[in-house]
């Protein structure tokens, strides 16, 4: 019976997997030749907008060296939602799509992990303030 359900759990995994055969890029050396049209030099030009719009709050972050103003949750859903570009622009095989939605996850990554750096460092100091007092009415 457990070796039953193992195998349906396998199956109910993997069925999905057999219907996404559409959504595969069939042309991707396209996506690597030199030749541009112009609707791809007007998306690299919006994307190139699009990507470092959130880059200011991360520079921000790391002059100001604290999580003030910084909502982790909007980063992971941009991030999520780009990643979904990314695919997109694989089905579409469009360059701009591709390379300005990789750069803006990279840009969502170092901003999650300088949000959790400076959280954690910003606890830290806490505890330490809240130690403080305490250590100095037991002296």
């Amino acid at each position: 019976m457990h070796r039953l359900r193992g195998l349906l759990v396998v199956l109910l995994i993997t069925l999905p997997l057999f219907a996404c055969e559409g959504l595969v890029p069939r042309d991707t050396k396209s996506l690597l030749l030199p030749s541009f049209q112009r609707s791809e030099v007007v998306g690299f030009v919006a994307g190139f907008g699009t990507t470092f719009a959130a880059l200011p709050d991360l520079i921000a972050m790391l002059r100001r060296r604290s999580t003030a103003g910084m909502n982790p949750r909007m980063v992971a859903i941009m991030a999520t939602f780009q990643i979904l570009w990314i695919y997109y622009g694989l089905l579409i095989l469009s360059r701009p799509v591709i390379a300005w939605n990789v750069i803006a996850v990279l840009t969502n990554s170092l901003s999650v992990a300088a949000y959790f750096y400076f959280s954690r460092r910003e606890k830290a100091m806490a505890d330490q303030k809240r130690r403080e007092p305490a250590l100095s009415r037991a002296s």
